[in-house]
């Protein structure tokens, strides 16, 4: 089943409104079952990594620590060169067929919940 996604660019939101989308959209999917998915959050207009990307890390950090979530894999680490992307896939197989696979895209990130 591929990942469920979880757009935090749709609308433009600020960084406290995406953040409140992220913890409630995590919640949900979690209680329905839902094992893997993506977050679409980009990679901020400067491109020097976008406030939203950077909060999201941030709180997947704290969930990861918590173990709310299993793991989470930036995008750019996602692929089979990086032990990070090589691990989520571990974790999750049906990942390897995301169309993100391999391709360093900094405005994603993937969550195994």
């Amino acid at each position: 089943m591929p990942a469920r996604l979880i757009n935090l660019e749709d609308g433009r939101p600020n960084v406290e409104t995406a953040m409140m989308r992220l913890r409630l959209e995590l919640s949900t999917l979690r209680r329905v079952g839902v094992r893997t998915v993506k977050v679409i959050h980009g990679y901020g207009s400067s491109g020097t990594g976008g406030a939203i990307r950077q909060a999201a890390h941030s709180f997947l950090n704290d969930q990861l620590s918590q173990r709310r979530i299993k793991a989470f894999c930036p995008g750019e680490s996602f692929g089979p060169f990086e032990n990070r992307g090589r691990n989520i896939v571990d974790m999750a197989s049906d990942l390897r067929n995301d169309p993100d696979w391999g391709r360093q895209n900094d405005g994603i990130t993937i969550v195994v919940l």
